[in-house]
């Protein structure tokens, strides 16, 4: 019986030499999107700033190949709009796209929470208080980029809890087109004013209380989008 070495060697016999190198691509070209995902939920990259492939490929250490790919699936998704090779921006706000974001987010949201409840186990609470302790201070300190950070992962971390990756996935798409935004917003008004109802949610999970979830998750989504509505739709 031939040894698992002599297998692998037989088995990969008349494979192009750089095809072993083939099977690591698209672990990559998802991270580079990922990446990006990530920097636009969180207000890392805003409206109205063109975004250059050759510019993100050399930032990130990698060709243009994955950037390309990356951009385009982000362009599907209605976050960037692909204008020419070399502009690609982040499209601006209008009230009809920031009406329907609001109806999905209070449609989808305060469900995610509660299917989550029961399962937030203590550990998951105490991480939750952290994250929300770690967002009173950047709110505090005018630290916008932080805050969005925080409140993403407060919101996220909550709703992992209930297995739900397509019900997750489908928010994490509703922040990525509003994230840009956002950030122009909070930048120009400040997150000084805001209502903290993660306290509020806080208590409801602590409780064990459905309906005091949901109100306290709407409540936040209204007070965040409704600071967003006072601004111009121009981005």
């Amino acid at each position: 019986m031939a040894s698992p070495a002599a297998a692998k060697k037989a088995s990969t016999k008349g494979l192009a030499p750089d095809e072993a190198e083939v099977a690591p691509e698209p672990m990559l070209h998802t991270s580079i999107y990922e990446t990006l995902r990530r920097r636009m939920i969180t207000g890392k990259i805003i409206p109205g700033v063109g975004l250059s492939t050759r510019g993100l490929a050399l930032e990130m250490g990698v060709s243009q190949m994955p950037v390309r790919d990356a951009l385009s699936r982000l362009a599907a998704e209605g976050a960037v709009e692909i204008r020419s090779k070399r502009k690609v921006e982040v499209p601006p706000m209008s009230a009809e796209r920031f009406t329907d974001l609001l109806d999905c987010r209070l449609l989808l949201e305060p469900e995610a929470a509660v299917q989550a409840l029961p399962h937030i186990t203590p550990a998951r609470l105490k991480q939750l208080r952290e994250i929300d302790a770690a967002l009173d201070a950047a709110m505090e300190n005018g630290d916008v980029i932080g805050y969005m950070e925080c409140n993403f992962e407060f919101h996220f971390n909550m709703y992992r809890a209930n297995a739900r990756p397509t019900l997750n996935r489908l928010i994490e798409a509703l922040w990525l087109q509003f994230g840009p935004f956002m950030r122009v917003v909070y930048g120009r008004y400040g997150t000084a004013n805001l209502i903290d109802q993660h306290r509020i949610a806080l208590d409801a999970i602590a409780a064990q209380d459905a309906d005091a979830l949901r109100r306290a998750i709407a409540g936040d989504i209204a007070d965040g989008m409704g600071l967003i509505g006072r601004a111009s739709w121009g981005g």
